[in-house]
């Protein structure tokens, strides 16, 4: 049974080929076409944090391949009215699939491991495969492809940036973190990154300024993310010198290219004047979650229609 908890659970070619669906989705989405390719299919989403870019899209990108969606919030007793091998067995006589946002990858990966049903990582405290599979969407939209492009991610080296990190080693493009000290990826995950792709371009620095110099994408986040509130105030002193402004933009080439998963808080990890910028991706960017789990979803669900329309590479 295929399962996405990260994007180690795919290799370099089946992200290449979802990359490719969802572009194709998307254009033709922009021609007035919705083919009922999951037609009649229903995928659950099991939240335990807020969404809006992750619900909304996976609801509305199901319902245009013909499918529908359930929400299920708390409402449902996850992991506190029966036991987990239960409640997912249970899910797995009812849907196609299961969008999992969870406090603890281990959730996810308890999920997962009773193999009742596909299992999709929507965002959890390790990585966040969807939001990076819209990422590199962007910046090939953007930039006419993502091959030997430069992603330069300011801020924390949360699961945003460790899902950056992991795309780009597959596709083999350069990603940098630029970080305050002790704020890096986590280790063990570069470790399993640098074991399956060896020729891992990736680095770590305290240097934002030194880092964007060559940037195709300047890539940020929230300094504080959901569960890490009591620590807001030390964060904002830590990470005050790692705006993404325009003096930093500055040192930038004029071409690249300004990312953020969202929400941002405006005047913390970016200014005005930089989101709101001709060189921000941002809402294309937020546009492309749906685009890139339409893909995904149609890959996982129905991968004979993508064997029969997506040309290979």
């Amino acid at each position: 049974m295929q399962h996405l908890l990260s994007l180690f659970d795919i290799d370099t070619q089946q992200l290449k080929t979802i990359l490719r669906t969802s572009a194709m989705l998307r254009e033709g989405l922009a021609k007035g076409d919705r083919p009922a390719i999951l037609q009649r299919m229903v995928i659950a989403l099991l939240f335990e944090k807020p969404s809006l870019r992750t619900r909304v899209s996976f609801e509305t990108g199901i319902a245009q391949l013909g499918g529908s969606s359930l929400f299920l919030g708390e409402d449902v007793g996850w992991g506190k009215r029966e036991s987990p091998a239960d409640f997912t067995n249970v899910l797995g006589q009812f849907v196609d699939a299961v969008v999992c946002r969870a406090k603890s990858h281990d959730r996810a990966t308890q999920l997962a491991s009773f193999n009742a049903v596909p299992i999709i990582n929507g965002l959890t405290d390790l990585c966040h495969p969807c939001q990076s599979l819209a990422d590199i969407a962007t910046i090939e939209q953007a930039l006419g492809t993502y091959e030997d492009k430069h992603v330069v991610f300011v801020g924390d080296g949360n699961n945003v940036s460790q899902s950056l990190a992991l795309i780009c080693a597959m596709l083999d493009m350069r990603f940098t973190l630029a970080c305050p000290p002790e704020y890096e990826m986590d280790a063990d995950w570069l470790t399993q990154i640098e074991a399956k792709y060896p020729k891992a371009k990736i680095v770590q620095t305290n240097d934002p300024t030194g880092a964007v110099v060559d940037a195709d994408a300047i890539y940020t986040d929230v300094w504080t993310s959901m569960g890490q509130e009591v620590e807001a105030a030390q964060r904002r002193k830590v990470f005050a010198d790692f705006q993404v402004n325009s003096k930093l933009m500055a040192a930038a080439p004029s071409t690249a290219r300004v990312l953020h998963c969202l929400p941002a808080v405006r005047g913390q990890e970016i200014t005005d004047d930089v989101i709101d910028s001709k060189q921000s991706d941002v809402i294309i960017q937020a546009g492309n979650r749906m685009h890139a789990q339409k893909a995904l979803l149609v890959w996982m669900l129905n991968r004979a229609w993508v064997d029969k329309h997506v040309p290979a590479s």
